[in-house]
């Protein structure tokens, strides 16, 4: 059985790797950014789809 707590703590883990997955690409340098095909001004997208899953 999954409590209140047990979620909150998923919360806050999801939460903290999209910060730290969106934080990386925002600061990636920008040669490496675009050998990947990466715009930089898309972290926030990319890293929400990576931590939560593409949106429908």
């Amino acid at each position: 059985m999954i409590t209140a707590f047990d979620m909150l703590k998923t919360a806050a883990r999801n939460y903290a790797l999209y910060r730290q997955t969106r934080d990386e690409i925002a600061n990636m340098p920008l040669d490496i950014a675009l050998d990947l095909g990466i715009y930089r001004g898309d972290a926030e997208r990319i890293a929400r789809e990576a931590v939560y899953g593409k949106a429908a």
